[in-house]
């Protein structure tokens, strides 16, 4: 391990081994710059390869106006980065790699083996041939009085001096990956706008009864169409699954709407989400279905044989209706449609999959460098944006990555 307390001050020192510091790394050394990345964990891109847990969702073949949208007010800023480094160059380069991707049936595009370990290797090995040198169990602590960063090791605490930085620490979930937030505060206390960190592609709470805990805690509800409200008014709407847990509901479908949601109960102490359980049938259609004799037929049965509606479905029902709406043909076929459910609080924040807030905008210039602090850099999730998965968020890290690597640059030719 090198000794960090002499390092070379003409070197660059990366804060953060995830895609954005790996990213950044790659870019400075290539440049013919001696760069030093400290990291926290044992090794680095831990959360990276989490992510490639059950399929590695790299990116997204969307077109660019739709895929920029995902990145709703901060549209304008990650734009800037994906001008530079777009979904299509994030996938020319993991071909570069040796990695083939494809497009799955969704749009996402994936590595053909669907696994992060093989890319990352294949990184790690073109970083170390570039000469970055990599010093994990290396915790940050912040800078001393002659601004040296300070850094926890096994070793004891030690200090390093470096011609510019980059931090790039991600957000605050996940902690046990790395992601835990610590570094808000020491940045706070140095001037730099920074924006408390709240869960995005979370999971959400709603009071469930003990009944519908217990008995369908897990299940999925499959083929349904979620809406609810952005703060201007607008209805988002999404089609697909989510699954019912002990206390509320999480799921691809509902960390589509996250952000929605959290601005919701930010605003008001509580979102509300509609639920349309039958997408395929019009209100009518079951209205008709089930103004219908039942012949002995149980409404649970009717709902499941004429309205597709399995158990789980129809136990929301009984859960989130009157009893004289379901004794309704008419309420009841609305509330299949239109299920309204009341969400009380977001899961905690070291449960979600990423973060929103973080550094604000208005505290960094355009190459990404701390207005409030000179020569010090900052990339990936501890920005002050957000996106929903389907491989929006790793694209923007990588992208920030090599945007302020190239800021990096560009300051060092100007000094």
């Amino acid at each position: 391990m090198t000794d960090t307390a002499n390092t070379d001050t003409r070197s660059i020192a990366i804060i953060g081994g995830g895609p954005a510091g790996l990213m950044a790394a790659e870019v400075l050394s290539a440049a013919g710059l001696q760069v030093d990345l400290y990291d926290a964990m044992p090794s680095v891109g831990r959360k990276f390869l989490l992510a490639g847990v059950g399929g590695m969702n790299i990116t997204h073949s969307e077109a660019a106006a739709p895929f920029l949208s995902r990145y709703r007010e901060a549209s304008p800023w990650v734009g800037e980065w994906l001008d530079a480094f777009d979904a299509q160059a994030l996938r020319d380069w993991i071909h570069g790699l040796g990695i083939d991707t494809f497009v799955g049936s969704s749009g996402r595009v994936f590595p053909t083996d669907m696994k992060a370990a093989p890319l990352l290797r294949a990184w790690l090995k073109r970083l170390r041939e570039q000469g970055v040198r990599l010093h994990t169990r290396h915790r940050w602590l912040g800078w001393d009085d002659n601004a040296a960063l300070r850094f926890n090791t096994p070793d004891g605490e030690i200090k390093a001096r470096a011609a510019a930085t980059l931090l790039a620490l991600g957000g605050g979930s996940w902690a046990r990956l790395g992601s835990d937030g610590s570094w808000a505060p020491l940045l706070s206390a140095r001037g730099v706008d920074v924006r408390s960190l709240r869960p995005s592609n979370c999971g959400f709470i709603s009071a469930w009864s003990p009944f519908l805990s217990e008995r369908f805690a897990g299940q999925p509800l499959k083929q349904i169409i979620a809406s609810t409200q952005s703060p201007e008014g607008e209805t988002i709407s999404r089609r697909g699954e989510a699954i019912l847990t002990h206390d509320g509901l999480e799921g691809s479908l509902i960390y589509a709407l996250s952000a929605a949601l959290r601005e919701q109960l930010e605003a008001r102490g509580h979102a509300q989400l509609s639920l349309d359980l039958a997408p395929d049938h019009t209100r009518a259609q079951l209205q008709q279905t089930l103004s219908q004799p039942r012949k002995g037929q149980s409404l649970s049965n009717l709902l499941r044989k004429k309205a597709g509606l399995d158990s789980v479905k129809v136990a929301l029902l009984h859960e989130c209706l009157s009893k004289d709406a379901i004794a309704d043909a008419g309420k009841l076929a609305a509330g299949i449609k239109a299920l309204p459910i009341t969400l009380t609080a977001t899961r905690p924040l070291d449960e979600a999959i990423s973060s929103a807030g973080g550094v604000c905008r208005s505290a960094l210039n355009d190459h990404l460098m701390l207005k409030a602090l000179p020569g010090i850099f900052c990339a990936g999730e501890m920005l002050d944006w957000e996106a929903p998965t389907g491989g929006y968020l790793l694209t923007a890290c990588f992208a920030s990555g090599r945007q302020a690597a190239k800021g990096i640059i560009q300051w060092l030719e100007t000094r």
